[in-house]
């Protein structure tokens, strides 16, 4: 079993930043892909960004280009920076953990959320 606990979120102004942390104690940390998801109200939740365990990234549309990924190893730690935020951004923010073994076996953790909200 994989704990993830995120933190970071809040209130903060359109065009602010925010940066969301996520912290496991699961030793196989680096070989996990990473995720973030956000689900807003009456929506679906949508991936907001991944990180593989090597390091590459990828990004939803909406966020390209104002939302960064990143990992930290040694510390179990993915983060999400989140610069120029707008109304739109607001959401329950979910960090996700995820692994395929060798046989196919897949194993995916979540973690309880963390709000953001974007108003002025």
């Amino acid at each position: 079993q994989v704990q993830l606990v995120e933190s970071g979120g809040g209130l903060v102004q359109p065009g602010g930043s925010l940066r969301l942390s996520c912290a496991t104690s699961r030793s196989a940390f680096s070989l996990y892909t990473m995720a973030w998801y956000r689900q807003a109200p009456g929506k679906q939740r949508e991936l907001v960004a991944t990180i593989t365990s090597g390091g590459d990234t990828n990004y939803a549309d909406s966020v390209k280009g104002r939302f960064t990924i990143s990992r930290d190893n040694a510390k179990n730690k993915v983060y999400l920076h989140m610069n120029s935020l707008k109304p739109e951004d607001m959401a329950v923010y979910y960090c996700n953990a995820g692994r395929t073994y060798t046989d196919g076996t897949r194993y995916e953790y979540w973690g309880q959320g963390t709000q953001v909200t974007v108003s002025s």
